[in-house]
């Protein structure tokens, strides 16, 4: 559904940036050959290849579970094994897509913070070499994390060098990658270094349905664009994807909007500091603030406003902002907030 308020329930309830539609106007512009032989894609994926110094080239998929799925295939064999955050999108959030479609089992690890660490990892390296025992190849970390935490460039570089030591790669889930590299003040090939394959989201940033497989290591592109054909995530008119990538690349829009988006969640943070029953459950480092909120104030709340319940049996809430969230929508729901809880302590 449409509503007046700004929605806080995920960036992707925003639109499309009018810089996203203007490049998709002009791409529509007379006949391109199909598939991504076009100088829209040639040039976007250039363009992505030479941001984060990618070996293996770039390739456009539509969704993010498309992007998570096509990446680790290229990674593993059928009776091998990605280890995981518990609260991981893969595992969560994916309907099994990546145990389904890769036939690959993901082993799960708790994390509080939505950050692995060797020693998290560590833990799930039992069995290797038992053929009874799917066998861990993989480790898949998300940046920014589902709990709103960024990896740091230190925490990544200890990270990568534990899986070359243990002979896993690292696939990315970078949906929110934007918001980490606005956060941490670093370039795309900072935040890739210590990566074989990872995402590059464009639809929570300002696009419409667009994201980018970034493939680091050249080993690794041999079977993509078959495996993007399998995994029906090949576009026939992939202008339109990649024109939507040119256009958050001009003048680095994609960085404009990401850090936007995390003022404004900042913005919110601060403004429901010290509020009666509202407390604030991890670090707010990219666009998303959660809370545990009085379950009193969660109802009322929801009527007027859209936002998830993210853990109902500790009254976590998550509010999103997005690119195109303003200071008059935040400061909106703080006031809404603010009322909410008064009411109750009245």
């Amino acid at each position: 559904m449409t509503t007046t308020r700004k929605s806080f329930g995920s960036d992707n309830h925003a639109g499309a940036h009018p810089a996203v539609l203007s490049a998709l106007a002009a791409a529509s512009q007379g006949d391109a050959t199909a598939y991504g032989d076009d100088p829209w894609t040639a040039r976007a994926s250039a363009q992505l290849a030479d941001a984060f110094g990618a070996r293996g080239g770039v390739f456009f998929v539509f969704n993010g579970t498309g992007a998570n799925v096509l990446g680790l295939s290229l990674m593993l064999r059928p009776y091998e094994a990605v280890i995981c955050a518990e609260g991981a999108h893969l595992n969560v959030d994916e309907c099994g897509a990546p145990e389904r479609i890769t036939g690959c089992k993901l082993l799960t690890v708790p994390a509080a913070d939505g950050k692995l660490t060797p020693e998290l990892v560590a833990t799930r390296l039992g069995g290797r070499g038992d053929e009874h025992r799917a066998q861990p190849r993989a480790v898949a970390i998300t940046q920014a994390t589902e709990v709103g935490t960024c990896y740091t460039l230190a925490e990544l570089r200890r990270l990568g060098e534990f899986c070359r030591a243990s002979g896993l790669l690292v696939y990315m889930d970078g949906a929110r990658l934007a918001n980490a590299a606005a956060f941490l003040r670093c370039s795309l090939s900072d935040l890739a270094a210590e990566v074989d394959v990872l995402s590059f989201g464009g639809t929570k940033n300002g696009a419409m349905g667009a994201e980018a497989l970034v493939v680091m290591s050249a080993s690794l592109a041999g079977a993509v664009r078959f495996q993007r054909k399998q995994q029906m995530q090949l576009a026939s008119k992939m202008r339109f994807l990649a024109a939507q990538f040119s256009a958050l690349l001009e003048d680095e829009l994609w960085l404009r909007n990401a850090r936007h988006a995390n003022a404004m969640a900042r913005r919110l943070a601060d403004g429901v500091g010290g509020v009666p029953g509202v407390r604030l459950r991890h670090p707010v480092e990219s666009n998303g603030v959660f809370a545990a909120l009085d379950p009193e104030l969660v109802e009322p709340l929801q009527r007027e406003w859209n936002f998830y319940v993210w853990d109902a049996g500790e009254h976590v809430v998550r509010w999103m902002a997005a690119f195109d969230t303003t200071e008059d929508d935040v400061d909106a729901f703080v006031a809404a907030i603010r009322s909410a809880a008064g009411a109750l302590t009245a």
